[in-house]
């Protein structure tokens, strides 16, 4: 699935609000096909707040910093307390070989895509 910029989102927002809106309103007047808009206006509303980038860190997702390759953070975007650790694996859907950083001190997880 590919990840959505914020300015992408912002318009899926602004659309799926109005469908809720629209959709209350015809629903108001008598009409049940309004429903239908309610529902899926909602819908969408809740798959954005609930969605997530792959590999990201809560700080990043807020901050709506770029994306790395693999949909992990960007290589050279960590904190100097992040240090690379062992352990890797292969992302199923990029091909990315993803690299674990870790925070020593608190074990926070950070992943970095190598190729």
């Amino acid at each position: 699935m590919p990840i959505l910029s914020p300015i992408v989102r912002a318009i899926v927002a602004t659309v799926a609000i109005l469908m809720v809106l629209g959709g209350l309103g015809i629903t108001a007047l008598g009409g049940v096909a309004g429903l239908w808009s309610v529902v899926l206006g909602a819908a969408t509303l809740i798959v954005l707040a609930v969605e997530r980038n792959r590999y990201r860190s809560e700080a990043a997702e807020g901050a709506f910093e770029p994306i790395g390759r693999g949909g992990g953070e960007p290589s050279g975007s960590l904190d100097a307390r992040f240090r690379p650790s062992a352990e890797t694996f292969l992302d199923p859907t990029s091909g990315h070989r993803m690299r674990v950083y870790v925070d020593r001190g608190t074990g926070d997880r950070r992943y970095v895509a190598e190729d």
